[in-house]
């Protein structure tokens, strides 16, 4: 049965100590004595989703704005350490389908969610501490930091462009003066990104900027065929334009900030980074 532990986290992911943990296991650690088959369940926790809900729709299961995930265990080491799902590229996406239990469409989730998911990931398995190393931009000094997952502030963004609940945005191109409608990008629009990337290497091109802004346009002047907008984007998007689109879809996006702030004691000051997330973020001491 889902347990949620730890309220004394408010608005955060909370975390069980090791105390705790090894509480529940000894406490759920039981012998059936016919057939001495064990029997083993782990918690939950309910994680604050960045969006809030507020662009999945009515009646969707992530509408209320949280997810319901498991504690990892050996067996979800298993799907990290995976050659064939790390050549693949699906690694963490496997990772992420055996942690979650809310039972919801994997590729419905908004990016934006999933990085607070991958973030929740680590701490519901390791712990809250991720230790990194940085250089200071300042000195050139290497410096080592502990940084404290559960502390990560979520960036500021201007919440009623979000409260209609429709992944629907308006903007005029600032050259053309061209009205748009763009959407975020969720898990199903970047496994099909992906794909065309990797069908576009294949013929030795590369279009990053491009592909994405052929899935994050729905519509171009009250136009939405998929085929009018892609030839627009090849053909008449100006990169001053592009940009535009780019840099409103980040003042838009609700997400947990990655960018933080490391003391040096050495120098006597403090710079900002941002942390990497990836597969390292799971095995930063390569402990394998």
């Amino acid at each position: 049965m889902a347990q949620k532990v730890n309220d004394d986290y408010p608005g955060k992911t909370p975390v069980m100590t090791d105390k705790q943990l090894k509480e529940i296991a000894t406490a759920q650690y039981n012998t059936d004595a016919a057939e001495q088959t064990l029997v083993f369940d782990f918690p939950t926790e309910i994680i604050e989703l960045p969006s809030k809900g507020k662009l999945y729709g009515k009646g969707h299961p992530l509408s209320k704005g949280t997810i319901e995930m498991k504690y990892m265990t050996a067996k979800e080491e298993d799907i990290l350490t995976n050659q064939s799902f790390i050549k693949n590229g699906v690694v963490l996406d496997k990772l992420f389908k055996a942690l979650i239990v809310t039972p919801v469409e994997y590729n419905d989730l908004l990016l934006c969610d999933k990085n607070a998911i991958m973030i929740a990931a680590r701490i519901l398995g390791y712990g809250k501490d991720y230790p990194i190393k940085a250089i200071n931009p300042n000195t050139g000094n290497e410096v080592e930091h502990v940084v404290d997952l559960t502390q990560l502030p979520e960036k500021e963004i201007d919440w009623s462009l979000l409260d209609k609940g429709i992944n629907e945005f308006t903007l005029n191109l600032p050259a053309t003066k061209i009205p748009i409608k763009v959407k975020l990008l969720t898990q199903r629009d970047q496994s099909k990104i992906d794909a065309e990337l990797k069908g576009l290497a294949k013929l030795k091109k590369d279009a990053p900027v491009s592909t994405m802004m052929k899935y994050v346009i729905t519509d171009i002047d009250g136009e939405t065929d998929n085929g009018k907008i892609r030839k627009f984007v090849d053909t008449r998007l100006l990169a001053i334009d592009s940009r535009a689109i780019r840099q409103f879809l980040i003042s838009i996006t609700p997400e947990t900030s990655l960018e933080i702030q490391v003391p040096d004691g050495d120098a006597g000051d403090n710079f900002r980074t941002t942390i990497a997330i990836g597969l390292d973020f799971f095995w930063p001491d390569s402990g394998l």
